[in-house]
């Protein structure tokens, strides 16, 4: 994108929406410029809310980790994939109520409280659909029985696809993505539906909470296929930092080219706050 073009853009934006694990911190450590970030875009009448694709924790839960971690957040600023896919099947299938989940105990609980039931792993308890998120503690039986519902036929709903989860310490994090590579090895099925980033319905609530357009909305994340596919997806401006996954050789590489590569918030602030 051409300067002109870009300043043009920037002028536009009124809302930044954020990934948060590899854009605002990577796994415990909170990125120092993230706090004098967030304190500039709302000293510039600029509004902002997380987005993420791990389901692994509540929106209760994010809230108070992000104010552990110093970031004040409202629950109406955090919205997971977890979140979207509650919203979706509420929308697409509001007769199911049964689920098997395949997640944390937290992520289960999240379904819980929006008035869904948990089912066993037990052949007798049969679900409605059967829901696979990033699973942290994931349990063999259980695993083996999203599989065989998965194998029946039921609907299957994946909460995101990433293929792993960004962390700073020396492990991989293995994510939905390839738990459900691990099912589809198993059972020959992938999943009817994959909720989060890209899909655009993760950026569509932000879009009419705010009362906003596309145009006037930045889409920042680490990855580009998922933050950037869904800034493509909805006509946002999509904005790669270095910070987290994706490196310059990946964008060299991808077909998908973001509208702005730079090293982290900190320098795109700069350019946002300076044009």
């Amino acid at each position: 994108m051409k300067n002109e073009e870009l300043n043009l853009r920037l002028r536009k934006i009124r809302h930044v929406a954020l990934d948060m694990d590899g854009t605002i911190y990577k796994g415990k450590t909170l990125f120092p410029f993230t706090v004098p970030f967030l304190m500039r875009l709302k000293e510039n009448g600029i509004s902002y809310s997380f987005l993420t694709n791990n389901p692994s924790k509540s929106t209760d839960d994010y809230v108070k980790r992000l104010d552990a971690m110093g970031i004040p957040a409202r629950r109406e600023e955090i919205y997971t994939s977890a979140q979207a896919t509650i919203d979706y099947i509420r929308f697409n299938f509001p007769a199911f109520k049964r689920l098997f989940i395949l997640g944390t105990p937290s992520m289960i609980e999240e379904f819980e409280d929006a008035g869904f039931v948990s089912t066993a792993d037990d052949v007798a308890d049969e679900p409605d659909a059967v829901v696979v998120g990033f699973d942290m503690s994931l349990v063999y039986s259980r695993l083996c029985r999203a599989s065989w519902w998965i194998q029946q036929g039921l609907p299957y709903i994946a909460t995101n696809p990433d293929r792993v989860c960004p962390t700073d310490q020396p492990v991989v994090l293995v994510d939905c993505g390839s738990i459900c590579a691990c099912i589809e090895k198993a059972v020959g099925r992938t999943p009817d539906v994959v909720i989060g980033k890209p899909d655009p319905r993760m950026l569509s609530g932000i879009l009419q909470r705010y009362n906003l357009e596309p145009e006037e909305v930045a889409m920042i994340g680490d990855r580009i296929y998922t933050d950037m596919q869904l800034a493509h997806n909805v006509g946002a401006l999509g904005v790669l930092v270095l910070s987290g996954e994706a490196t310059v050789e990946d964008v060299e590489a991808s077909e998908l080219k973001p509208n702005l590569v730079v090293e982290n918030i900190a320098q795109f602030g700069n350019l946002l706050l300076n044009t």
